[in-house]
């Protein structure tokens, strides 16, 4: 069930563009109001799915750079195939 919603304390600047962007569209004021919060509610969903989270990140573990280059040195000769594996 739709709610009716007021909204106040905007500023004049606010209120201004709002009526504008109604006159140059054609819609109600509450239709560019509605389609406004729309978007930004498109927005914000948008950028909540992109967001990153390291919250976690000391539980699984970190490493640096060295760190990270040390491991790999280490396990390069895994990546190699004994000639004495294959008849």
């Amino acid at each position: 069930m739709a709610q009716a919603l007021t909204i106040s304390q905007l500023d004049r600047t606010v209120t201004g563009w709002i009526e504008l962007e109604a006159q140059r569209t054609g819609m109600s004021v509450e239709m560019v109001l509605r389609r406004l919060i729309y978007r930004g509610l498109e927005a914000e969903r948008q950028k909540a799915q992109q967001q990153r989270y390291h919250d976690l990140d000391s539980l699984a573990g970190t490493w640096s750079v060295e760190e990270g280059d040390e491991f790999r040195h280490a396990i390069a000769n895994l990546e190699q195939i004994g000639a004495n594996l294959w008849p």
